[in-house]
């Protein structure tokens, strides 16, 4: 089997080749190689089925390198960050929607469909929203990031009915603890309100402390990457794209999570101030899911922001 990840060199992607290559199978098939292509790589690859590539999604010759013919399985987890796609209008669209359409033109090339995993956000919903959003809540996504992702999952659910490939979409809650330096995320604050002061550095934060998240963990998220591959296309039907199940805290309870697990030292590192610009974009995001479909198809969520930021630092080996 040969697996492509787009934005492999990115902390979610280089994290899931890691994954695959643990597991060293993918739906049942042995991983031949994965192929990771991203603006850069912090580090170089040493594990000989993994090739990295320097390259841009949205160009159509470095695209038929990464992905040729006999290419099996691909996660599509390269874009441009919210606050960065709001700032760059014409930068986001590039590469979060050119760079997915020659994608999937590339895809159907392949000798056989291959299966792809594409990673949505629920920027994709704005606007006026119910106190708690389902499944059947409609997209209506109000900022240009949300609106890039959500014609790209039209775009997976045609391809797919058209048979040219098998395709799904995950919509990713926030992502909390980012391990590194922060991005250009708008919910970057998230995972920095908890990563800096276990690390002893001041975090300032630019939401209020009632902004309510709705968040995953690095590692939940990379099993939902995987479980989504590997569930057959009879699983997902017509509706290709899904809600990812997660857990809602508000800023002020991230805060009390992390002086429970590592003090009130920790805890005092955070400082708030506002930023109106990254407030806006927040500010249309929802904070409160119901994920039946989600749950009903073995995605799991995390028990609790007390665990989230125990596994941070166990994964980065920090003493509490």
């Amino acid at each position: 089997m040969k697996i492509l990840i787009t934005g492999g060199g990115g902390f979610l992607g280089f994290r899931l080749a890691k994954a695959l290559l643990a597991r060293g199978q993918l739906g049942g098939r042995a991983i031949d190689a994965i192929t990771l292509l991203d603006g850069a790589f912090p580090a170089a690859a040493s594990e000989p089925r993994l090739k990295a590539v320097v390259g841009d999604v949205a160009d159509a010759a470095t695209l038929a390198e990464v992905c040729p013919p006999d290419t099996d399985a691909v996660f599509h987890l390269a874009a441009v960050v919210s606050g960065a796609a709001e700032a760059d209008f014409d930068l986001g669209m590039r590469v979060n929607l050119l760079g997915m359409q020659l994608l999937l033109e590339r895809m159907r090339k392949c000798a056989r469909p291959p299966r792809l995993v594409y990673t949505s956000s629920v920027a994709a919903f704005g606007g006026e929203l119910p106190p708690v959003l389902d499944d059947g809540t409609i997209a209506n996504p109000q900022t240009s990031y949300g609106a890039q992702k959500v014609i790209g999952e039209y775009l997976v659910t045609d391809y797919s009915r058209k048979g040219f490939l098998d395709g799904r979409s995950l919509r990713l809650p926030t992502i909390v603890v980012r391990a590194g330096r922060p991005n250009a995320a708008a919910s970057s604050f998230a995972s920095g309100i908890l990563r800096e002061p276990l690390n002893g550095v001041t975090s300032e934060c630019p939401v209020a402390p009632e902004t309510g998240v709705w968040m995953l963990s690095p590692g939940r998220v990379v099993e939902a990457f995987i479980h989504a591959w590997e569930l057959g296309p009879e699983a997902w039907g017509t509706r290709r794209w899904l809600n990812l199940p997660g857990i809602t805290a508000t800023v002020a309870q991230m805060v009390d999570a992390l002086k429970k697990v590592a003090g009130a030292e920790a805890a005092a590192r955070v400082v708030y101030k506002p930023d109106t610009r990254i407030q806006a974009i927040v500010k249309t995001w929802p904070a409160n899911f119901r994920t039946p479909r989600a749950l009903a198809m073995g995605f799991k969520a995390d028990p609790d922001v007390e665990s989230i930021i125990r596994q941070y630092a166990a994964d980065e080996g920090l003493r509490l």
